[in-house]
């Protein structure tokens, strides 16, 4: 068999030769959510290459529950699951061939943690920092910076609604603060550039890129002209975890990091077998009410697609919504066509992985276009230029079709400029979900740092004709 894309992802089931700590978990209270299905995988775990093309029957793939993989060859799309989902496939009238077989996950679950300013070098799989990390890398950066930095704290997530562990979720702002900066005001004086990571959790080099983006803005402010003109014009707001209950059942895994895509809402079904294809939890990239429901999702609870019990259901995502009003005035009508005006300001780039794409609305039909398709076009166009030749599109021209997505969710609500871009090469050793943590530095930074720099020099103007 040729190596394959997903190269990456043998990798970390198998363990790769990295070291890794795992010091702690979540903040006072580790450990599954109640009713939380068993971690690992009791065989291998298989991907499938799975003829989809565009259209009818990529959608119809995606509306059968399989874990379709953000990843496109031709007319060829690839699943993720077990020994018998192949014949699953087959049953549905789509032929499925066994692509690559990858070695059954290792289960060894973190120590407990104090959550204290220790756990910013908390690390697993070779480098990538735990949800106490983040937080406490969030916390060190505010008080080393405090003219510069804000952390705001937006929510809870489900675990920590339910007393059963869990984390307080947590956003930072960065500008040359002035008085009525970093506000949750949408009438603040400067435009405002947003950075949402691992919404799904397994997708864990977005969560090293938003931490490295916020060292670049902090360390070069006042030594390097290009960021300093832009802290000094522009807030910009990182998300480093979206999903951090997700996060920990990842990196309980320690060198094996877990398949979980989805939030750990165990309320719609908590007998999930734990594999990759049969996991507990609501995709929160899935549950807005932006055409909720609709192509690309599951009513399966156990399906890495599941859509949740209703539109909004997942405490997340209501918090980030409520984040996203209070940072950004709504300029869009309501109709499927309808246009922000073209001095509407602000971008939000939503950062998954992995297929080396751009992607813009609509994200749930390719049959319409947004009112500001022709601006979203040419900026995706120069966010994957600089990026070396991404594809860039609408989802449902370079991917497949998926509503309910954040990303639709933010220019459906508000008129917000926003994008999805998925980080990661398609083959090679820094292709998969758990690439090895030196591709951070040797592959994904070089690339996605000068897209954000561009990104969030267009909040002032992301609808004006590009210079």
């Amino acid at each position: 068999m040729k190596p394959t894309r997903r190269s990456a992802l043998a990798l970390a089931a198998a363990g790769a030769a990295v070291a890794a700590v795992i010091t702690g978990s979540t903040p006072g209270t580790a450990g599954p959510a109640p009713g939380a299905a068993p971690g690992a995988a009791a065989g291998p775990t298989y991907v499938y290459r799975v003829r989809a093309p565009l259209g009818d029957a990529a959608r119809d793939l995606l509306d059968r529950g399989f874990d379709v993989l953000e990843h496109r060859d031709g007319d060829d799309l690839f699943v993720l699951g077990d020994a018998g989902t192949g014949a699953r496939i087959g049953e549905t009238g789509f032929s499925a061939v066994v692509d690559e077989v990858l070695p059954p996950a290792r289960w060894r679950p973190p120590g407990r943690s104090r959550s204290s300013a220790a756990d910013v070098d908390e690390t697993y799989f070779g480098g990538y920092h735990t949800v106490n990390a983040q937080w406490a890398h969030l916390d060190q950066v505010a008080q080393r910076y405090p003219g510069l930095a804000a952390v705001v704290d937006y929510g809870d997530s489900w675990r920590r609604t339910q007393g059963s562990g869990g984390y307080d979720l947590r956003v930072i702002c960065l500008t040359k603060r002035n008085a009525g900066d970093c506000a949750v005001d949408p009438s603040a004086p400067k435009p405002r550039f947003f950075v949402l990571g691992q919404l799904h959790a397994r997708e864990i080099t977005t969560g090293d890129v938003a931490w490295r983006w916020i060292d670049h803005l902090t360390a070069g402010y006042g030594t390097d002209p290009e960021v300093t003109a832009l802290l000094d014009s522009t807030e910009v707001w990182v998300v480093p975890i979206a999903n951090p209950d997700g996060v920990d059942v990842v990196q309980q895994g320690g060198n094996s990091p877990r398949y979980q895509r989805k939030n750990a809402n165990t309320a719609n079904g908590s007998n999930c077998s734990g594999s990759s294809s049969s996991q507990v939890g609501v995709d929160l990239n899935r549950n807005t009410d932006s055409h909720w429901g609709g192509t690309g999702t599951s009513a399966r609870p156990c399906d890495q697609t599941y859509k949740g019990p209703s539109a909004n259901s997942e405490v997340e995502t209501k918090a980030l919504q409520a984040l996203w009003r209070g940072l950004y005035r709504d300029r869009r009508g309501t109709g499927t066509t309808d246009a922000a005006p073209a001095d509407t300001t602000g971008v939000v780039v939503s950062l998954h992985s992995y297929a080396n794409l751009v992607l813009f609305p609509w994200g749930w039909t390719t049959s319409y276009k947004t009112g500001n398709d022709a601006p979203l076009r040419a900026m995706a166009k120069d966010l994957a230029a600089l990026a070396g030749g991404w594809k860039y599109g609408q989802p449902g021209e370079v991917l497949y079709d998926a509503a309910g997505g954040t990303d639709d969710w933010v220019y459906d609500e508000l008129g917000v400029a926003s994008f999805v871009w998925e980080v990661g090469p398609a083959s090679g050793s820094c292709s998969g979900f758990f690439p090895t943590y030196s591709c951070q530095t040797s592959t994904f930074w070089p690339k996605v740092g000068p897209m954000l720099t561009y990104a969030a020099k267009r909040a002032a103007d992301p609808y004006a004709p590009p210079a």
